[in-house]
């Protein structure tokens, strides 16, 4: 299971995949929970698959019928569950492990 660097926008991904990691959810659904712009979404989601932590499938639809274009599902794999629990949990410790600075860097 490939390590990844947790972005803040990969963070919130995160965190919506697992608020139901059983759930199969779309691209821009997944923008909308995430707080994201749906051109952010995609590289995150193209990065979680690659590293083996999400699965994809298209949906299966007649496109004409339904009047929209056809949409593809993610959902986490039970390896990218454990990866993402224990990545949120690490993003969590290094946020606290830093001291609050009351001046700015700049």
């Amino acid at each position: 299971m490939a390590a990844l660097r947790l972005t803040t926008p990969r963070v919130l991904v995160l965190q919506a995949l697992l608020k139901d990691p059983a759930l199969e959810r779309y691209g821009l659904d997944l923008a909308h929970h995430a707080g994201l712009e749906p051109g952010t979404i995609y590289p995150i989601l193209v990065a979680f698959e690659t590293a083996g932590w999400l699965r994809s499938r298209d949906e299966d639809i007649d496109v004409h019928a339904e009047g929209r274009p056809r949409r593809r599902y993610y959902q986490l794999t039970p390896a990218g569950v454990t990866a993402a629990q224990e990545s949120l949990a690490r993003a969590a410790r290094r946020s606290k492990s830093r001291p609050a600075t009351e001046k700015l860097a700049w």
